[in-house]
Order: structure tokens, then C-alpha cells, then sequence
């Protein structure tokens, strides 16, 4: 094992080293996409926002004041008030004429444009959320798109779970592809591994070269996987910028450290079950396998 020291970049490296970075690549890009998935979805439930229209007998500045005490609210995201005269003139772009010309009057009345925290937007929180603005009096009505609310929870419960079971048979495959590529790199050794037991070699001496030849793979290759995702994060957002919302430095760091912190305990862990088989068999059973 010492002459070995002058050729710890060989091909059997380099080979071990590209089939491994392709399958953290892979995997890393699929809890890449769990992730972003959550975004995803907390940024949609967190953009769906409901009207609470107010009475023409509440004055503006206790609009305002009534707008200062939702932002108080955990479940409020933000708030934003919309006058009669500003509803008014968004109408009338929209519609392309002026409601007011032949009705003789503003037909709209004020309201306050809600956006809930992800955690509240569902059916039975908002029904709650409901029933308490409606405490006030000068409420009277709110408006939110239940439809869209539940098939979008329901959407997202479904690719959730899609997501997940796919991470789940991914990290398996990525197992065994893996750990077979390192048992293929020391079955080339196993004599070399009956010669040193022979010569009086403790196991922990035998063993030492490969785990830390195969924890400098995992190394090398999690940070090369990582350069890659993040390659590719960078590509996307710069020709989306909104999916900055989406692909947020904390998303990219968990993804980064899940890449790293796998490629390094599976091979080392694929590295020791390897070589502790070779090390329990007889010298006869070499030849057999």
C-alpha cells in the first residue's frame, strides 16, 4: 500500500470518483426540487390574497387604524388598503369606461386586500379568520377564492408526496449504485488485503488507506456536485430573478450540506462494509468471487 501513495490519483479514482459525483448530482437534485417544491408552495398560498370590503360608514383614518390592527395578526402576511376612488379607477382601466359616468354615483366600496401566512391558508383557518373580522361591525363582506385555495392545497399535497417517495427510492438506488462502485475498486485489492493479513496487518492498519482514499472521494466529489447544482441554481434564477422567492440561499445550503454530508458517509460507510468482508474470508474463498 505504500508505493500506492504516488498514484492516489489513478484511473480506478477517477472512474470511482465520476460515477459517484453523477449519482450525487442526481440525488441532489431532487431534494433540490423537494425543497423548492415547499417554496413553491408557501410562496402560492402566501400570494393568494381575499378582499374585506368595508362600509361606505367607516372613514378612511379608521380603515387605516382597522388595517394597522390586521398587520398585528399572526396569520397576516400584509395587508393593503384600496379606497373607493382608487377601486374606482383600477374598474374603470379595466373595464375600459367609467361605471360612475351613467351610473351618477361610485358603485364600489373600500377594502382591505389581505395576503395570509402559508401556515393559515387553508379552508378551516380562514373560517376562523372569518369569523373574527367579521367581529367588527363596518365588515360587510369577504371575499377570498375558495376554489382556488383547495386545489391548491390539494395540488400540493399531492406532488408533496410524489416528491418524497421519489427522494426515498432515489436514495436507495443511489445506495447501491454507489456501493457497488466502491466493492468493485477493493475486490481489485483483495489479495493485496490476504497478503498484508498474512504479514501480520491488524485489520485497523488494512483498512486505514481505503477508508480515507474513500473519504477524499466523497469529499471531492460532494463539492463537485455542489459546484454543479449551484451552477445550475445560479443559471435559473439570473433567467428568472423572480425565482429568488424560490431558490432562496437557505434552500441552496441544506441542498449543498445534504450532497455533502451523503457523499461523505456513503462512501465511507460502503468503504468499511467492503473491505470488512474481504478481511473475514479465507484465502481459498478469494478465488471464488
Amino acid at each position: 500500500m505504500g508505493k500506492k501513495s504516488g498514484s492516489f490519483f489513478d484511473m480506478q479514482f477517477i472512474t470511482s470518483s465520476i460515477s459517484t459525483m453523477l449519482v450525487l448530482l442526481l440525488l441532489g437534485m431532487v431534494v433540490f426540487f423537494v425543497l423548492s417544491a415547499n417554496n413553491l408552495s408557501k410562496y402560492v398560498r402566501e400570494n393568494i390574497s381575499f378582499s374585506v370590503l368595508i362600509s361606505d360608514d367607516m372613514k378612511e383614518a379608521d380603515a387605516l387604524k382597522f388595517q394597522k390592527k390586521l398587520n398585528e395578526e399572526p396569520f397576516v402576511k400584509e395587508t393593503s388598503y384600496i379606497s373607493k376612488e382608487q377601486a374606482l379607477k383600477e374598474q374603470s382601466e379595466a373595464m375600459g369606461t367609467d361605471p360612475a359616468e351613467f351610473l351618477g354615483y361610485n358603485p364600489f366600496t373600500a377594502s382591505i386586500e389581505i395576503k395570509l401566512n402559508a401556515d393559515y391558508a387553508n379552508s378551516d383557518s380562514i373560517s376562523w379568520i372569518e369569523q373574527k373580522i367579521m367581529q367588527n361591525k363596518k365588515v360587510m363582506e369577504i371575499n377570498y377564492p375558495q376554489d382556488l385555495l383547495d386545489a391548491v392545497n390539494s395540488n400540493i399535497r399531492k406532488i408533496s408526496f410524489l416528491l418524497l417517495g421519489l427522494a426515498a427510492l432515489l436514495t436507495l438506488i443511489s445506495f447501491a449504485l454507489i456501493n457497488n462502485t466502491i466493492r468493485l475498486a477493493i475486490y481489485s485489492k483483495r489479495f493485496l488485503i490476504h497478503t498484508m493479513k498474512l504479514v501480520g496487518a491488524s485489520w485497523g492498519f488494512i483498512r486505514r488507506p481505503f477508508l480515507v482514499r474513500n473519504i477524499w472521494i466523497g469529499i471531492l466529489v460532494a463539492a463537485m456536485a455542489d459546484a454543479a447544482l449551484i451552477g445550475m441554481a445560479y443559471a435559473l434564477v439570473r433567467y428568472e430573478p423572480e425565482l429568488i422567492e424560490i431558490i432562496t440561499p437557505m434552500t441552496m445550503l441544506m441542498v449543498m450540506g445534504s450532497v455533502f454530508v451523503f457523499g461523505v458517509v456513503i462512501t465511507f460507510m460502503c468503504a468499511y462494509i467492503s473491505i470488512n468482508k474481504y478481511l473475514r474470508m479465507k484465502a481459498s474463498a478469494l478465488y471464488y468471487i
